[in-house]
């Protein structure tokens, strides 16, 4: 559900809040520090286009010749087509841009790219997810499906509303470098970025 409150829009899934349109600093700097740790890249993919700071952020970097968005809920994509419009109409009309309506998990498991970045922001976290399947895409097996998609020497980058140390642990044990980012929020934990490479 898309709901208005004033000038902003909020995103509920079956009752429960995920997102809105008030700030934005740790979704945006989901893809920038990424971009950072690899200035080179010249091909990103978004796991979850949300209400689209993500993508806007990719869009402002004029080095990327490529950007995959994957999204579940093609509601959501037909809010940033009329609700969304003027928060993102010009992002995903970038040539750049390709817009594919997919569960993430499917999507990694088909391959049919690889990316130098990938920026994955399709639930709370890894251990507040939206669904019980998308358990699965942190888990072991699941986190290696997102590393094995980078190209040599990409990032992977993973949003989070809470630090969840058992996950960070999980890329050092299969093999990365992990970097930690966080956003300070106005309630509750800070928001983390995990930066990985393998």
């Amino acid at each position: 559900m898309l709901r208005r409150v004033g000038s902003d829009f909020e995103v509920i899934s079956n009752g429960v809040f995920l997102m809105d349109t008030r700030d934005g600093r740790s979704e945006r700097l989901l893809v920038r520090a990424a971009l950072d740790a690899r200035p080179d890249a010249r091909s990103l993919l978004i796991g979850g286009l949300g209400v689209g700071f993500s993508l806007r952020e990719a869009v402002a970097d004029v080095t990327l010749t490529r950007i995959d968005v994957v999204e579940i809920e093609d509601a959501v994509v037909r809010w940033h087509r009329s609700h969304l419009a003027g928060l993102t109409g010009e992002a995903l009309a970038d040539p750049r841009v390709a817009v594919i309506v997919a569960d993430l998990a499917d999507h990694l498991g088909h391959r049919v790219a690889t990316y130098d970045v990938v920026c994955v922001d399709v639930d709370n976290g890894p251990t507040w997810t939206v669904t019980e399947n998308n358990a699965a895409l942190y888990d072991d097996r699941g986190t290696q499906a997102m590393l094995d998609t980078l190209r040599p020497g990409g990032v992977l980058a993973v949003w989070s509303a809470m630090p969840v140390p058992d996950y960070e642990q999980r890329f050092r044990n299969l093999g990365c470098d992990v970097v930690l980012r966080t956003v300070d929020v106005r309630r509750g934990e800070p928001d983390v970025i995990y930066l990985a490479r393998p």
